[in-house]
């Protein structure tokens, strides 16, 4: 019988570490955090120093009977992450079962490998209480800026709004990038390409850019009988170095970047392929690598590709809060060049070996050339750069090697050829908008937030629907080309797009207006500098510096206050809410405004004695499709209140209406519902929206393989299926659906295992 208890958070973790320890232990999951404070109230008495009032979790109940029980007469171990959180989910696994944490044996391991179990098992540990009370100011810091701040979002913005100290300042940090990016007034200029001839073309870029056209053509006219030389050669060498193994920051950066995932998914992945033993702990901020990893990558590195690519570095971690008992994301085993149980999994696995095998490599060395051109009669010079490289290195194994620009044979006061100058217009680009990635590093250099907390906060702030992650369509811009050839100057035109931007995080209205109303009333609340120096204070309370007591009294002490003062703020000043000025019929103010489903134009005032005189209650519309608040007009507004608007009629007769709704514009033919949104619904004509009907109803007739009433044989996105308008069951593989009776579809409905649905996006 089992004389030991271990405990992990998962049972991932649990499979894999029970392949490595006897029949002695017994292995139990707490699934993450069993205990925490109460959903429904605060949970922390703020006159008593602060002190939670944790709850188990009901879903957490039946866990926790199962671990008091077969706790019992056995040896306690511990063994959740090796983080704050899972120092936190020991002592409450304690606390809930009623184990004293002073005798419980506290392991840590940074890999799920048979080694780091063993020296684990070799040196317990108490639970580390400074730990615990870092994170536990934490939650508790969380709990009072969002329990007291979201209330007030619920009465001046919107029901469902919340607030908190890290995801407000992401959310921060995207609206005034946009508001940047608004009011950025691209100017154009032109960049000089000249082509040289001989034996080798090549091209060379003018030293500077001119600013407009008529200096451009005024330019290249005078250089048209010019001669052209090659005024210097400089050669040196170059490097370039790896960089540095994964922190989990970097990880999230680079796995967006180079596969496209999503924060959210790459934290998923990582904790799947470390709870599988595949590689270490993925929540660190520590760049460092043991000497037993060291050793075995440079075994690896000069068996596969000889000792001249070999070069051992020790990174030093950039952030002085830093865990360096931890090590930088690596694999635990370098021979498994392949690991993960799924395609995701390996792709990502596959950066982690490279990232970190390449860290151990020689510098890739390039040779550099820059040839410069005297142009006689003009001060300019073209520049030609060429770049060779000599040595691969890490890039190797790494990739992101350039391919090389290679500039022939030249010597000084050697006479160029000219074949043609190309002069291109081209515009300056806004601030760049955050992609997820980059978002991370900003918070990251701002010392905002931790390894653990990036990929919940902007989960967070796209599920509250704050922020959204989008494909932008540019503007299309003509751009003039001049072209100086065989002494003749031509000129044309080519259309570019403007603004156009690929999955990056733009705000929305709410999220606008939550950041401003934040800003005015709750300023410490979204300050970068305030939300870094708690961060660093949280730090101070792990390192036993700081009493967790007096940071958050310090904390309350200045927040509570404002919370009374942001009483004074009108739900209209909050939202945003303007007239317009007056609709020329009645006489009504047209007011734009955030109501409680998002943007809305409203046409009179509640309460309005003039209104309720005339009989007339507010009406209601929306926003024209691609317009925000900021840039409605009393000229755009007007035409919306026209709607639902009444386009014609069918062939047989039936009424077609146009009208906006959730999901964008739409015509309604008695119960039918025709999206249009390629079409502006004030201004679709009788005809465009007859054969959009007409469409439509060829669409469903393809969509219905049997009709028997309530119960139809259809055609559905992934094959066909039989249903009652509840029910859906898939036709059986061979089985023709178009011969299906009636009887076999009712059999088939009443035997058959249920199709799932499909699951719908929050």
């Amino acid at each position: 019988m089992a004389k030991n208890l271990l405990i992990v958070e998962s049972p991932a973790k649990a499979k894999t570490i029970a392949g490595y320890l006897g029949s002695d232990f017994t292995i139990e999951s707490s699934y993450g955090h069993i205990r925490d404070l109460p959903k429904k109230q605060i949970g922390v008495d703020v006159k008593s120093d602060f002190e939670p009032q944790y709850v188990v979790a009901p879903d957490k109940e039946k866990i926790v009977r199962n671990l008091k029980k077969v706790s019992k007469g056995n040896t306690l171990w511990l063994a959740s992450d090796g983080d704050r959180e899972g120092e936190a989910i020991a002592w409450h696994v304690c606390q809930a079962i009623g184990a004293d944490p002073k005798k419980a044996k506290r392991i840590v391991f940074h890999e799920i490998t048979k080694p780091a179990i063993a020296e684990a098992m070799a040196s317990p540990r108490v639970i580390d209480m400074k730990l615990v009370q870092a994170q536990q100011a934490r939650r508790i810091l969380d709990r009072l800026v969002g329990y007291e701040l979201s209330p007030v979002l619920w009465r001046k913005v919107r029901a469902g709004t919340s607030a908190g100290r890290v995801q407000s300042v992401a959310v921060r940090l995207i609206v005034e990038r946009e508001r940047e990016i608004k009011v950025f007034q691209p100017k154009a200029s032109f960049k000089l390409t000249a082509t040289f001839g001989g034996k080798t073309e090549f091209t060379a870029d003018l030293s500077k850019r001119i600013a407009d056209k008529p200096t451009a053509k005024s330019w290249l006219k005078g250089v048209s009988g010019a001669k052209f030389k090659v005024a210097d050669i400089e050669q040196k060498p170059g490097v370039r170095s790896p960089g540095a193994p994964f922190t989990t920051s970097t990880l999230q950066q680079e796995a967006g970047r180079r596969l496209g995932y999503s924060v959210r998914q790459t934290m998923t992945l990582a904790q799947r392929l470390y709870e599988s033993g595949h590689i270490t702990y993925m929540r660190t901020d520590s760049t460092s690598l043991s000497p037993i990893a060291v050793r075995a990558m440079a075994g690896l590195i000069t068996k596969t590709h000889g000792k001249n690519y070999l070069q051992i570095r020790q990174f030093k971690t950039k952030s002085r809060l830093a865990q360096e008992a931890h090590e930088a994301i690596r694999p635990t085993n370098f021979k498994h060049l392949k690991a993960g149980s799924d395609a995701r999994q390996s792709k990502l696995y596959d950066l982690i070996w490279r990232r970190t095998v390449a860290s151990q490599m020689a510098a890739a060395k390039i040779d550099k050339t820059e040839v410069r051109i005297d142009i006689s009669d003009k001060p300019e010079q073209f520049i030609a750069s060429g770049e060779v490289l000599v040595f691969d290195g890490f890039i190797k194994v790494y990739g992101g090697g350039k391919e090389d620009k290679i500039l022939p044979n030249l010597s000084i006061g050697q006479q160029l050829e000219l074949v043609q100058i190309l002069a291109q217009e081209s515009y300056d680009r806004p601030p760049a908008r955050y992609s997820e990635p980059s978002l991370v590093k900003k918070l990251e250099e701002l010392g905002i937030g931790r390894p653990s907390t990036y990929a919940p906060t902007i989960g967070t702030i796209q599920d509250r629907q704050y922020v959204e992650k989008k494909d932008l369509v540019g503007t299309d811009q003509q751009a003039s080309q001049l072209l100086l050839k065989g002494g003749k100057l031509s000129e044309s035109t080519e259309m570019i797009s403007l603004g156009s931007d690929k999955n990056k995080l733009v705000p929305t209205t709410l999220g606008e207006i939550v950041t401003d109303f934040l800003i005015k009333y709750f300023s410490e609340v979204v300050d970068y500098d305030f939300t870094a120096r708690a961060e660093q204070e949280l730090d101070e309370i792990a390192a036993g510096v700081v009493d967790w007591h007096k940071m958050l009294e310090k904390f309350y002490a200045k927040f509570h206050p404002l919370i009374a003062k942001s009483q004074k703020a009108t739900r209209a000043e909050v939202t945003g809410a303007k007239t317009l000025g007056k609709d020329p019929k009645t006489g009504l103010p047209v007011i734009a405004r955030y109501g409680r489903y998002g943007p809305v134009l409203q046409l009179g005032e509640s309460g309005n004695d003039k209104d309720d005189k005339n009989g007339l209650a507010p009406r209601f519309a929306p926003l024209p499709e691609g317009i925000s608040l900021d840039e409605i007009s009393l000229e755009l507004a007007l035409p919306m209140f026209n709607l639902p608007r009444d386009v014609g009629k069918t062939a047989d007769g039936q009424p077609i209406s146009a009208n906006i709704g959730r999901f964008g514009p739409y015509l309604k033919v008695g119960d039918m519902f025709v999206s249009i949104k390629d079409q502006n619904p004030l201004r679709i004509n009788e005809n465009e929206a007859r054969q959009l009907i007409k469409d439509k109803e060829q669409a469903n007739a393809q969509r219905v393989i049997a009709d028997w009433g309530e119960l139809k044989v259809l055609n559905g996105p992934y094959g066909p299926y039989i249903t009652d308008g509840s029910v859906n069951i898939r036709v059986a593989k061979g089985q023709d659906p178009k011969k299906i009776t009636e009887e076999q579809a009712r059999i088939a409905l009443k035997e058959g295992k249920p199709r799932s649905k499909p699951r719908k996006r929050k």
